[in-house]
């Protein structure tokens, strides 16, 4: 339950925070989700990990289908991926992941330390 609770929080917390500030407040909502969720690390973790993954490439993919992918072809071209669209939201869902992931992992680290000194 505690899984679900965090990797929505993370999710709701970028999708809020992304329409107000930059992209990189993906870390402030996985740090806070870890902050306010005690999880052991690693399901922390896979917690902000998923929520933002899920989101970004959400939010990619929704975007990428308005433009009916000519946008992200064309980038897939400079990236040598071949035109291959679903690859570059991919990899943008990926770079996001790591973030929120990465930024929730910091979390439950500072509130496990915090707890045993």
């Amino acid at each position: 339950m505690k899984f679900i609770s965090s990797l929505l929080l993370t999710s709701l917390l970028s999708c809020v925070l992304g329409l107000f500030f930059p992209w990189w407040t993906i870390a402030v909502a996985g740090f806070s989700s870890g902050i306010f969720i005690a999880m052991a690390p690693w399901k922390s973790f896979l917690a902000g990990f998923c929520g933002v993954f899920l989101w970004w490439g959400g939010l990619a993919g929704l975007i990428d289908v308005k433009n009916d992918h000519i946008l992200s072809s064309r980038i897939a071209e400079v990236f040598h991926l071949h035109g291959n669209y679903f690859l570059l939201l991919l990899l943008t869902a990926l770079i996001g992941a790591l973030v929120g992931g990465l930024s929730a992992l910091t979390a439950s680290l500072i509130r496990k330390k915090s707890q045993t000194a």
